[in-house]
């Protein structure tokens, strides 16, 4: 297989400022909106605020070992001193850091605790995210309306289902078709082995649930490629578990090895880098949006280009500001914002609660590689109808591992050495991801009085768990802890992580979907109700959170709002 170490964009010169298509972001939404733009033919221009990023060329730490980095992958006090948020993100160590934004690159204001998880270059967060692919299922799109804890989503699952084929079959999703209600099958390559501790913990678990279940995670990785990821120039996963170094291998999923140098190939596409979106423009007499202001990070120069469609992927928080900032006569609280609901319901999702225990037995047994991928445990909470003291459902990731080392008394020496190199016991744990509610006193706004470098008002966050989010917490720690019992663990240790809103690095919503214009910002084709050529696409148009990990979800909305945009474009209609 050929590993395409060649790529590079074309890096807009300034020269040509008039486009078809202007995409603010290249994460995993934003590289979705450029790929399908450029297979219908658009001319693409990709706004991204931080540095270009090659792949394979950019990937400085992808092939070191532990022992040839400076602190041996531990972060130094000063490092940790300095970036007391950023620290704490799942993911970030000494082979990443790169790929994450320092704290004080970026400021903003915290009216609560809420830690705001950013990678700013091309690729975005695809180059560090977690590759979890679970499908949404049709009951996240009713329950909160149906149960009547939020607002009715202008699209179901039947609107949705084809377009995730269409993105798991292009981005390679591994996994196995368990049939489960809560967690919809999809176009699967082969899924990653349980460990042996692993499928003995299923098995037990299947013989005493009806509606719990163990699977094989649902992974955006390629484990078996087929002839499109060969196009694409991906090789298979090679089970390093060194994923968000940036993979050479092209194994798991991201703009950089996936849909950015697909959409290079055909020659549509422009990436401009160092490219911080100030606004979007609104023509009065047109009565749409005809491009945006841009603010060269580096020279602080401010430019402006033109299209006849705009796709918003900053990514949730981003794109509200950049739309809340985006005032004119017609749009004096941004754009769009007739509904007065823009930077509202923001929400995320619910990590709190994590068990742990260990395994005994299976001492003659190990495992092979470094599996990328966890297990998971579908939603089994107020499905049909609501049957606990909160509203919404939780669904978890689950394993177990073996360590390195038994117990010795020895400090040093001889005995320690050789202690080390013996396996030590087996380990479990299972951890929740739960739907929280969108709130309207979950917000975010911008100062009136603070901006960052580049003269941009700083974003407000005002975002915080509620009484729901703690019921919630506390059911699974019952309800986990009774799992991990059952499948054969024992010394099970329960715990309140207590992380802020944000460490989950899942926001949503700002910018809701919705069917009523006067409580939404868009509509089912994900377009601003009142200026019909900008789209959202990314996390700010979620109606609800969902359960489910949701980047595979903003993948196929954005595939589908790029196919209905080409269609409005050609009927004159943007």
């Amino acid at each position: 297989m050929i590993l395409d170490d060649s790529f590079n964009f074309s890096v807009n010169t300034g020269k040509r400022t008039t486009f078809d298509a202007i995409v603010v972001g290249s994460g995993i939404s934003g590289g979705w909106a450029a790929k399908e733009l450029c297979d219908h033919g658009l001319h693409t221009l990709v706004l991204e605020r931080g540095r270009n990023v090659e792949h394979v060329k950019d990937y400085p730490t992808a092939m070191l070992n532990t022992w040839e980095f400076k602190h041996l992958q531990q972060l130094p006090l000063k490092t940790l001193e300095e970036n007391p948020l950023i620290s704490q993100a799942a993911g970030y160590g000494e082979d990443t850091e790169h790929f994450f934004i320092k704290d004080a690159d970026h400021p903003y204001i915290q009216e609560k605790p809420f830690n705001w998880v950013r990678g700013y270059q091309v690729g975005g967060k695809s180059l560090i995210w977690g590759r979890a692919c679970p499908r949404w299922s049709p009951f996240e799109f009713t329950s909160p309306a149906r149960l009547g804890y939020g607002m009715e989503w202008p699209i179901h699952y039947s609107d949705v289902a084809p377009w995730y084929a269409h993105v798991e079959k292009f981005i390679g999703v591994c996994g196995n078709k368990d049939g489960i209600e809560t967690m919809p099958d999809g176009e699967f390559l082969p899924p990653f082995d349980f460990s042996c501790v692993e499928e003995s913990m299923q098995s037990k678990i299947k013989a005493k649930y009806k509606n719990r279940y163990m699977i094989q995670g649902r992974w955006a990785h390629v484990t078996q490629p087929t002839a499109l990821h060969q196009q694409q120039g991906r090789a298979f996963c090679q089970a390093r578990n060194k994923c968000m170094r940036g993979c050479p291998f092209g194994g798991y999923f991201s703009s950089n090895s996936c849909t950015l140098p697909w959409a290079s190939k055909t020659g549509k596409l422009t990436v401009r880098p160092h490219s911080v979106v100030h606004s979007i423009i609104y023509d009065e007499q047109k009565q749409k949006a005809i491009g945006v202001r841009v603010i060269d990070s580096i020279s602080k120069e401010m430019t402006e280009f033109y299209a006849k469609i705009i796709f918003m992927n900053a990514s949730a928080l981003n794109s509200t500001l950049i739309l809340m900032n985006s005032t004119s006569k017609r749009f004096p609280n941004g754009l769009g914002n007739d509904s007065g609901t823009l930077g509202k319901y923001v929400g995320f999702h619910n990590y709190r609660g994590t068990i742990s225990g260990d395994i005994e037995g299976f001492e003659d047994k190990y495992t092979f590689g470094n599996n990328p991928s966890e297990c998971m445990v579908p939603n089994f909470r107020n499905i049909h109808q609501q049957d606990t003291d909160f509203v919404g459902g939780y669904m978890a990731f689950m394993g177990a591992s073996r360590s390195r080392g038994v117990h010795t008394e020895a400090e040093f020496g001889a005995d320690l050495k050789n202690a080390m190199t013996q396996p030590g016991p087996w380990s479990t744990y299972i951890y929740m991801q739960g739907e929280t509610i969108l709130k309207e006193s979950n917000h975010v706004y911008l100062s009136k009085t603070e901006k960052d470098q580049w003269g941009i008002p700083l974003l407000v966050t005002s975002v915080d768990y509620d009484d729901n989010d703690e019921k919630m917490m506390k059911d699974f720690l019952v309800q986990g802890s009774e799992m991990l019992e059952v499948a054969g663990a024992k010394n099970i240790e329960a715990s309140d992580r207590k992380w802020s809103p944000g460490l989950d690095i899942h926001e949503m919503g700002g910018c809701r979907m919705g069917a009523d214009p006067k409580t939404s910002m868009l509509n089912k084709w994900n377009q601003l109700h009142a200026c019909k050529n900008v789209f959202v696409t990314d996390g700010a148009c979620m109606t609800s959170t969902g359960i489910q990990s949701p980047s595979i979800f903003y993948m196929a909305l954005t595939a589908r709002a790029v196919s209905h945009a080409v269609k409005e474009l050609k009927r004159g209609n943007l």
